[in-house]
């Protein structure tokens, strides 16, 4: 510690004072406001920037490659979701306008047929539907002509890999039988059909409903057989396949040759067709809907006039639904 006497303290006191008073004149205070945006003569001065506050790295050429290629396929990715729900939206309604064009302007359904010139294992038209069958009721028709028929003449057939005969619309000698959920449960209607003289179109249709176990079969708009308890509480599964004019019963398995070449193809059917089940004939006005029809409609569909072929089915519609003819079949005017 420094000790300073008294008078040199108040030396240095005196020297700071003096120094003070003679600066005094040379220092100003402004008290106005200071503006930094006055323009000046001169060049003018650039401001400068201010770093943003998050800035990001430097990228190399690689790493905006692969963003470049990552917001691309983002982009590409959205695009095709939004173009598939267009598709899926716009195939609805051209399938409605399809049916409302059909219904107005397709006239009698007579007038296109499917015709199956003779028996043959080869010979059949498969369905395929415009949405799943897993039903718990349902009403499928048809037009058929037979050239002849056997004891069991197959018209309309669904199955899938557990049972090939979950739905079976079927001619006998002089009878129309209909199934449900295997042969056991069969609703025959005898008389219906002219077994001796000329080949004449008839009317048929077989409608089931899993709440009630009631099954019932129509001939020409008129019903000729109902029975009750018929497979009550089951539910058709989808997944089947779909035919007209034969049906896969896995009768020849092994052969390279059933199913007109295709039976191996169709998994849970790798046997095939049978001959002598084989409807030979011509066929039309095939519908199916997920419902069971009224009498009225019925009646209405049965019409020889043409008019019933104004209704379409919403699970199979004739006309609409694709149906594509194999070994022969072929449709006809």
């Amino acid at each position: 510690m420094f000790r300073w006497s008294l008078p040199q303290a108040a030396c240095v006191l005196s020297v700071c004072v003096s120094l003070a008073l003679a600066y005094e004149d040379d220092i100003e205070v402004n008290y106005a406001d200071t503006y930094y945006n006055e323009i000046t003569e001169g060049e003018p001065q650039e401001p400068t920037p201010s770093p943003a506050p998050c800035k990001s790295p430097d990228l190399t050429k690689w790493d905006k490659l692969f963003s470049m290629l990552e917001n691309s396929q983002m982009r590409e990715n959205m695009l095709l979701q939004y173009a598939d729900e267009i598709i899926k939206v716009e195939m609805g309604s051209l399938r409605g306008e399809m049916l409302r064009f059909v219904a107005q302007y397709g006239g009698s359904c007579c007038e296109t047929a499917l015709l199956f010139p003779m028996r043959s294992r080869r010979i059949y038209t498969s369905v395929i539907p415009d949405v799943p069958l897993s039903l718990s009721s349902f009403t499928v028709c048809l037009w058929a002509k037979p050239a002849a028929v056997s004891n069991k003449t197959v018209l309309f057939s669904y199955g899938t890999r557990r049972n090939p005969y979950e739905i079976q619309l079927l001619l006998g000698q002089t009878s129309a039988l209909f199934t449900v959920g295997g042969e056991a449960h069969l609703v025959e209607a005898r008389g219906v059909v002219n077994a001796g003289g000329a080949a004449q179109w008839i009317h048929l249709c077989g409608a089931w409903s899993s709440k009630q176990g009631l099954a019932s079969l129509w001939a020409d708009g008129k019903k000729v057989a109902s029975t009750p308890g018929v497979a009550e509480g089951h539910v058709l599964p989808d997944g089947g396949s779909l035919q007209l004019g034969q049906e896969r019963n896995g009768c020849c398995p092994g052969s390279p040759s059933a199913g007109g070449g295709t039976g191996s193809g169709v998994p849970g059917f790798e046997g095939g067709f049978d001959a002598k089940l084989a409807f030979p004939g011509k066929m039309t006005g095939v519908n199916m809907w997920d419902r069971v029809l009224s009498e009225e409609e019925i009646s209405q569909l049965a019409l020889r006039d043409g008019q019933g072929c104004e209704q379409r089915g919403n699970m199979v519609a004739w006309g609409v639904t694709e149906m594509v003819p194999h070994g022969g079949a072929q449709f006809i005017d």
